[in-house]
């Protein structure tokens, strides 16, 4: 359905959620202020953006192999405090994100680490493939596509392997209301045995 943009401001200003977050929300509560206010709080969402102005300076850096030992992942995923970060629930959390990156192959965190070259990169091939079309129905495609690309590349917005109808972000949202902190993915590496041998830079 299509959201009000006036509803998406009041939710905003009321939680403190993302413009994207309310916009779900509104679409997954038919319009209704109040049950979405109620889905992004059970999702964490609203917990987690009032939690964002916080220090998050503890938590934990997670390993994963991947049986053959042929890939591995280092992940630091913060939180505000010692106690959390050596809690159960924190800790599954940095091992189901290991486990994303290394399934998934993230380029980044978050959308705006990408390099711009990478983007213009993107958007000239989807310029290329979209043909003689008006220049407004061009620019939907292309901006449509490069939504699809950020899912795909940025670690925060790609679906949950475990459950595809939701995103890492979603996933750390749920951790910040179980858990009551600011929690969030600094930074990953991961190492795929004999890439770059070749001299050329991984994908």
């Amino acid at each position: 359905m299509d959201v009000n943009a006036n509803l998406v401001r009041e939710l905003r200003d009321k939680t403190g959620a993302g413009v994207m977050d309310c916009k779900r929300a509104l679409a997954e509560a038919n319009g209704d202020l109040e049950k979405a206010s109620v889905w992004l709080r059970e999702k964490g969402i609203a917990q987690a953006a009032k939690r964002a102005g916080r220090l998050a300076s503890e938590g934990s850096i997670g390993a994963y192999v991947h049986t053959g030992g042929k890939l591995g992942v280092l992940v630091e995923i913060n939180c505000e405090s010692d106690f959390v970060a050596k809690t159960p629930e924190f800790q599954t959390l940095v091992k189901e994100v290991a486990m994303q990156i290394a399934a998934q192959n993230p380029r980044c965190v978050r959308r705006e680490e990408l390099d711009p070259a990478i983007l213009e990169q993107e958007r000239q091939i989807y310029l290329a493939q979209a043909g003689n079309k008006p220049a407004n129905v061009l620019q939907k495609i292309i901006d449509g596509k490069i939504e699809k690309f950020y899912k795909d590349v940025v670690l925060n917005e790609q679906a949950w392997v475990r459950d595809p109808n939701r995103t890492i972000s979603d996933l750390v949202g749920e951790y910040v209301g179980k858990l009551g902190e600011k929690i969030e993915i600094r930074r990953f590496v991961r190492f795929q045995l004999g890439e770059n041998l070749d001299g050329k830079p991984s994908a």
